[in-house]
This record gives structure tokens, sequence and C-alpha cells, in this order.
């Protein structure tokens, strides 16, 4: 089982990780709090201090096509808030 998938890299995660050095990853809906701090540890060699997690639920759209109006909804989506020990960082940027 993946459990990291991506790191959120928005200017709002950014602030809060320059503020408090907190990270934000979207994570495998099925991980729990031991398995996201385990991964990040093992993946980025940084000590992991806190783990919070939230379940974002996907939101309906419609769409205006030739042939009438299709509805859809975005996925559900599982984020995990991680705090490191003071001094750690994480670099997402290195490994392009």
């Amino acid at each position: 089982m993946n459990i990291l998938q991506k790191p959120i890299v928005t200017e709002k995660m950014t602030r809060l990780t320059e503020k408090s050095g907190r990270y934000g990853f979207i994570v495998n809906p099925k991980a729990n709090k031991i398995q996201i701090k385990k991964a990040v540890e093992e993946m980025y060699g940084v000590v992991v201090v806190d783990v919070n997690t939230m379940n974002q639920n996907g939101k309906s759209r419609t769409r205006g096509t030739k042939t009438g109006f299709t509805k859809g909804r975005t996925k559900n989506v599982k984020k995990a808030i991680v705090t490191l020990k003071a001094g750690d960082t994480i670099d997402f940027y290195s490994n392009i």
C-alpha cells in the first residue's frame, strides 16, 4: 500500500511550513496516523512529532456541453498535516 501519494504545495501550506514547521501530504484514505508517521520518517529521514488527518469530501460539479449538462464529482481526499521536530526540514524540490 502506497501511503504517501503527493505533498501539498500551495501558498497556504507553504506559509504554515515557514511559520510552524508543518508539512502537508495527500495520503491513502485507508492509512492511519501511525503508518503515515512511519512513512514520512522513512522517506525523508526526519523525526515526526505529531500527525493530524482530515477527510475532504469531493464536490459535485456541473458542466455544460453541446449535448446538455453533465454532472460529475471530484474525488474524496485524505490529507495529513505532519509536524516535525524543531530543526528538521523537508525539501520537496531536491529530487526534481
